[in-house]
């Protein structure tokens, strides 16, 4: 009789929306019916932003549109360049394309993150803001960065879309920038049922313009300040985000621990695996754990074999996506992001994962490799 294969999920979604609790909130505000920009909006804000650390935080239906709705905040448009990492999710630069603005790549460094030289090397009079990304959970070196907006009178928008509780010297993302851009999608460490999004700033003028902009530039019901989008988020998804907030903290603690579990059973695999590089100063928070694997489609598949799911974070860099062969870009311009994209392998890492569950994936892993 064939052994049954162990199941290790990418994530488990069921679990993470099990709770009663959620469930009740949720039946109470249908007997209300306040479904736009209800209160529990403004409470789920008020703790977003204390957790960020800044004054502000706003609920939008996307971390795309945070992005977005930062760009149109800060004026940037037609005519303007975004600078940016080529290995993000494609919203990234999607944003930037809706605003009306072009975006410009540089070259990421070993840990995935925009490489703070050639972002500088990238500027040209019509630059107007950096979008570092915190890519994986991990904290972009802020402080290079920071000096080059300075510099040259940039805007910092963070995309901070997987990084939700990072931090960088001990303070949180979404408050080292200009804006902090998050996305809730479900799949995050803190995520709502659905689409959701967040902006933190520290700029009560950025607060008030996105506040309008989010909700059709509206300054009452009746009259209209400026032309606006719709990209409220909804009362519903802002009582699960704000549910999920008070496990946030232990969540990532879990993460963290199943990472450093990883690292220390796959370090001795290099150069065939190559765990993720670490910064003192910097609190990686494990949206995905990322190796660099050797024979990488031969791996999933035996993984995948052995009940082990692994996704790829991402496997075609933006500048080889069809929707940007406008910008010109050839095979070669970035050899760091396009080099990674071709190793990169996500191992799950979520905290519903047991001991057992890692040490199976890793011993799988390790069995690959060491025959």
């Amino acid at each position: 009789m064939s052994r049954a294969v162990r199941q290790v999920k990418y994530m488990d979604l069921p679990r993470q929306f099990a709770s009663g609790e959620i469930q009740r909130k949720i039946a109470e505000e249908f007997a209300r019916c306040q479904f736009v920009l209800g209160p529990p909006v403004e409470e789920f804000e008020r703790r977003f932003a204390r957790l960020c650390g800044t004054p502000h935080a706003l609920g939008l239906n996307s971390g795309t549109d945070a992005i977005f709705l930062s760009l149109k905040a800060l004026d940037v448009g037609p005519g303007n360049e975004v600078i940016t990492a080529p290995n993000s999710f494609i919203a990234t630069a999607g944003a930037i394309v809706a605003a009306g603005a072009t975006p410009v790549f540089a070259d990421v460094t070993a840990d995935y993150m925009l490489d703070p030289a050639l972002a500088a090397a990238a500027v040209t009079p019509r630059s107007r803001a950096i979008i570092p990304v915190h890519l994986t959970g991990n904290p972009a070196d802020m402080d290079a960065i920071g000096a080059i907006a300075n510099r040259h009178g940039l805007a910092v928008i963070e995309d901070a879309a997987q990084a939700v509780g990072a931090e960088l010297n001990g303070r949180p993302v979404g408050s080292l920038g200009t804006t902090g851009c998050f996305s809730l999608f479900p799949l995050k460490n803190l995520g709502v049922a659905g689409d959701g999004g967040m902006l933190t700033t520290g700029s009560a003028e950025i607060d008030r313009a996105v506040r309008l902009l989010r909700h059709h530039g509206l300054r009452n019901r009746d009259e209209c300040e400026v032309f606006g989008y719709n990209s409220r988020l909804d009362t519903i998804q802002a009582i699960v985000g704000d549910a999920l907030l008070d496990s946030i903290a232990a969540v990532t603690q879990m993460r963290i621990e199943h990472a450093a579990f990883y690292d220390q059973a796959l370090r001795d695999l290099a150069p065939d695996v190559v765990v993720p590089p670490r910064r003192p100063a910097a609190r990686q928070v494990y949206h995905t754990y990322v190796v660099q694997a050797a024979r990488r489609e031969r791996l999933i598949a035996h993984l995948a074999e052995r009940g082990v799911e692994t996704k790829i974070h991402y496997p075609i860099p933006i500048h080889f996506q069809p929707a940007a062969a406008h910008l010109g870009y050839k095979p070669g311009a970035f050899p760091v992001a396009e080099s990674q994209a071709e190793r990169i392998i996500s191992l799950p890492v979520h905290e519903y994962l047991t001991r057992d569950d890692l040490a199976y994936v890793a011993e799988t892993i390790r069995a690959f490799y060491r025959g």
